[in-house]
């Protein structure tokens, strides 16, 4: 059975990289999600103070016996619904349990959570749910996209999307511990997630051409896990490149190159 050992920034991000090298691995070019594989948390890791102490999340993830991956190219479609997830995706973290949709008091007390935490910051906004539909929304890693809109909410998305990140942190760990379970939800603020996922998917595209035309690989600046995926998923059926993500932590990187 294939078993690998990885560290991250958190273990959700543990896991991901964890699944992403299994994929990437792999002989038979499959890609394997979380019901293929048991995990195990060796360190829940800290942050630190002031980046002072901090320590890494890691994570055992090894093949369950029973396990039948998804084979290449039958993975979650991209953003322009065109083609499906192959051996490149190695960033397609996880596949969608049985009945992809959210289970709705799950997402209602998510919602309701994340309502109470916009209003201890004094945010007045709208909340709602949806099923992920797109790599960007985290298809098939989620339960349910929670969807903020209102007026002037620039500030709760952050540099490059880092609040909002930090935000979403926070409502899984919290409704992770209030089920006793692992659970994720996408939190998206005014369509920002969307706009990012198209400019990945221009960047993608863009990048593979220049490949193409020098026949010479090129790096992408760091990028976190689900941004990752989705430049990996937009390569997926690309027969002229590959994808690859190496480094560690904050500093993982994609490089696409001439296959």
């Amino acid at each position: 059975m294939a078993d690998v050992e990885v560290s991250g920034k958190t273990v959700e991000e543990a896991i991901e990289d964890a699944l992403a090298e299994l994929s990437e691995s792999d002989p038979d070019g499959r890609v394997f999600g979380r019901g293929d594989v048991e995990i195990e948390v060796l360190s829940q890791g800290r942050a630190g103070v002031l980046g002072v102490g901090a320590e890494p999340a890691r994570v055992r993830v090894r093949q369950r016996e029973d396990a039948v991956p998804a084979a290449a190219g039958h993975g979650a479609a991209d953003a322009s619904g065109a083609g499906s997830a192959g051996p490149a995706a190695i960033d397609a973290a996880a596949d969608a349990p049985a009945g992809d949709e959210y289970v709705e008091d799950e997402a209602e007390i998510a919602a309701q959570t994340l309502d109470k935490m916009l209003e201890m910051m004094g945010v007045r906004a709208d909340v709602s749910i949806r099923d992920a539909e797109t790599p960007g929304d985290g298809l098939g890693m989620v339960k349910a996209v929670l969807d903020i809109e209102g007026e002037d909410l620039g500030l709760l998305i952050g540099r490059r999307g880092e609040t909002l990140a930090s935000m979403q942190y926070l409502l899984n760990l919290m409704m992770s511990r209030q089920f006793g379970e692992r659970l994720s939800f996408t939190v998206d603020v005014e369509g920002y997630r969307r706009r990012r996922e198209r400019q990945l998917n221009t960047l993608a595209r863009r990048m593979a051409d220049q490949v193409k035309r020098t026949r010479r690989p090129v790096t992408l600046e760091p990028m976190p896990p689900n941004e990752r995926r989705i430049i990996h998923m937009a390569l997926a059926e690309d027969r002229y490149v590959t994808t690859a993500s190496s480094g560690e932590g904050d500093a993982r990187q994609i490089s696409i190159s001439p296959r």
